[in-house]
């Protein structure tokens, strides 16, 4: 797909005169539509024209099922296992061709339970992790927080084969310590639980920017102290950081959001919603390929060479380098010890 991109990207329509064609061809050009495209051929290779430089020494495209094994590429920690360089696409019905599928809105609770068993067995299958999504928000409200109906809800997650339980409270007030202790419950139940956390009260609905605005938004530290409180409370896995206040329905983005969290946090530990190409591509200029970003399924090309670094937009491409040639290409993992190695983790 990069290269059906790149190939159209290459033959935008010329809007000059032949008189310009000609003065940097350095050569008559005919008038014949033949035989200017004929002349075109000949003289456009000989062109200077910028190149990215190859070395023996640079990443590649180094799996081993690859035929372009031998063209350069930044590197990135293979899956399975890896901490950074994450990505996440929202489910439930796209391809599975990330590191991990997210249910959105709760959409799995309306799917039978031999679609929704045969979809999540399909994402095991290559590699990649299944999360619920925040549904565990309508859970909290409906039942009163009664535990029993809570891990009744855990425990089906496990039983039909979640792997990460995503801990959202955009639209409820909770206090902390007893978000610590759902995070433990969760992981008791044998679920690996992301807590979300953000700055914006109301975040997820995607609500307008005024009513937002009017809602009000926390201090960073609150954010960056509750999310150390997740950690130590078990949720070691991941941490997901709410977009919304930051990047996403704002009228300016709070980059300075971004730079504190990035600086008191583990970088292998926080994941940023990203799902727009100039947020994700953001995140990848300014922390780097390995950032672990939530995107929509329909952007995971565009990310996947971003973060590669062999293609970009204008004020990217060519500029995502990594210098360690040790991480390895993805494709060439067993697919089977790669869900395993995941689920385990």
């Amino acid at each position: 797909m990069c290269a059906v991109q790149a190939t159209r990207a290459d033959v935008t329509p010329w809007s000059g005169s032949t008189s310009q064609i000609a003065t940097y061809c350095d050569a008559p050009l005919p008038q014949h539509p033949d035989m200017l495209a004929h002349t075109l051929r000949r003289s456009l290779p000989n062109a200077p024209r910028p190149h990215r430089a190859l070395s023996t020494t640079a990443p590649r495209l180094n799996s081993v099922s690859s035929p372009f094994s031998f063209l350069p590429a930044n590197s990135l920690h293979p899956k399975p296992g890896r901490s950074k360089g994450i990505t996440e696409i929202r489910g439930p019905y796209y391809a599975p061709t990330s590191d991990g599928v997210k249910f959105a809105g709760g959409a799995f609770t309306l799917m039978p339970e031999d679609r929704l068993r045969a979809l999540i067995d399909t994402c095991h299958k290559h590699g990649c992790y299944v999360s619920t999504g925040g549904f565990i928000e309508r859970v909290l409200s409906s039942s009163g927080g009664n535990k029993q109906v809570i891990s009744n809800y855990l425990t089906t997650c496990k039983n039909m084969g979640f792997d990460v339980l995503e801990i959202s409270s955009g639209f409820l007030s909770i206090p902390t310590e007893d978000w610590a202790s759902l995070v433990e419950f969760t992981a008791a139940h044998g679920l690996k639980p992301k807590p979300e956390v953000g700055i914006q009260w109301g975040a997820g609905g995607d609500a307008s920017i005024e009513e937002l605005e009017s809602a009000g938004t926390r201090d960073p530290k609150w954010l960056i102290d509750r999310a150390n409180t997740f950690l130590q409370a078990g949720a070691t896995y991941m941490i997901m950081i709410e977009s919304e206040g930051i990047t996403e329905n704002v009228k300016n983005w709070r980059t300075d959001v971004i730079s504190a969290i990035t600086s008191a946090l583990p970088r292998d530990k926080i994941m940023f919603e990203a799902a727009d190409p100039d947020v994700f591509a953001y995140h990848i200029q300014n922390q780097g390929a390995r950032a672990n970003l939530f995107i929509d399924h329909s952007q995971i090309v565009q990310l996947a060479c971003l973060r590669r670094g062999i293609w970009g937009t204008g004020s990217t491409f060519a500029r995502v380098v990594t210098t360690t040639t040790s991480a390895g290409g993805d494709d060439g993992v067993n697919k089977q010890q790669r869900v395993d190695a995941t689920r385990m983790k």
